[in-house]
């Protein structure tokens, strides 16, 4: 029997039919699969993730980096890159500065001719004794008090046996050999007594006695006197000298701080200073470049640690 056409179409049908329900079940349990809450919620989990770590290595990249930069930044207390510190010895400020351990550990004094004889000096005076206050101290004063004031301070010679008439007494006792000599030797013992009070007092002005306050006043005046023009030798209201007494008080501090780091009070002022002198090289840049970096240069100082934002 020949099948028609309507049986074979039928036969496709039923065919189809059967096969029909378990394509669609296939296709209907993977979408339920794709739409289901707890696979939307592992690919947010996921991506989360992701943007975690990325984060994470981000933020640790950038803390390398900073610490990178602050590694090669230089301090901005005092002024240098860490490495660097033989940078501050060899520069002007320091080398004006009294020099503790060789002040303490120099216990010679030095030999000088004066009209009284030899005095002792010691090799650093304190109180700001200089070249001209020697010469008065240790030798115009010395002869005058010597000589009661005479002019001539040599030994005296003997006088001759001459007649000598007073005009103003007839009667008065004239001069002879034993008073020249006389006084003769009252001068030597006047001389020898102001060399030893000279030598005394050389003693008493020696650098070693004194006290922090005494080698700190010492300290400024040497700055003033370094780093004011010669036209001026003592300006302290010189840019260069405000700035030089501000590091020197900076480091002062710093160093104190570092040894007793309890001391919280005296960081504010630490910070005040800090920024005060950022302020002095501001306007001494403005006002010049020339000098501004000459004196970064004298007072070891890196312009990144006195420009722009200064955090202490």
């Amino acid at each position: 029997m020949i099948p028609t056409i309507r049986t074979v179409s039928t036969r496709m049908f039923r065919t189809c039919w059967a096969t029909a329900p378990r394509t669609i079940a296939s296709s209907s349990a993977l979408c339920s699969s794709s739409l289901h809450t707890s696979a939307v919620l592992h690919a947010q989990v996921s991506r989360q993730n992701v943007a975690r770590g990325v984060k994470k290595l981000n933020n640790v990249r950038k803390e390398e980096r900073w610490k990178k930069a602050q590694a090669s930044r230089p301090s901005v207390v005092l002024g240098i890159r860490p490495g660097e510190e033989a940078k501050w010895e060899n520069c002007r400020l320091k080398q004006v500065l009294v020099d503790m351990e060789e002040l303490v550990s120099s216990t010679e004094l030095v030999p000088s001719k004066h009209g009284v004889g030899t005095v002792y000096l010691p090799k650093q005076v304190s109180f700001g004794v200089g070249e001209e206050e020697k010469k008065l101290l240790f030798e115009d004063l010395p002869l005058l008090s010597a000589t009661r004031g005479k002019p001539d301070f040599e030994k005296p010679k003997p006088l001759p046996e001459i007649e000598f008439v007073n005009v103003f007494d007839a009667n008065a006792p004239r001069p002879t050999v034993k008073d020249a000599e006389r006084d003769a030797q009252t001068l030597v013992d006047n001389l020898s007594s102001e060399r030893q009070k000279a030598n005394a007092f050389a003693k008493l002005i020696d650098l070693r006695n004194a006290n922090a306050a005494g080698i700190a006043y010492e300290n400024r005046r040497r700055i003033i006197e370094a780093f004011s023009l010669p036209t001026n030798p003592f300006d302290p209201g010189r840019s260069e000298v405000q700035a030089a007494l501000l590091t020197y008080k900076i480091r002062n501090l710093w160093t104190h701080l570092t040894t007793y780091k309890r001391d919280l009070g005296n960081r504010r002022g630490l910070r005040k200073l800090v920024h005060q002198r950022a302020k002095v090289l501001k306007y001494l840049k403005g006002v010049d470049q020339n000098r501004y970096e000459a004196i970064l240069q004298q007072l070891a100082l890196e312009p990144e640690s006195v420009e722009g934002e200064l955090v202490v």
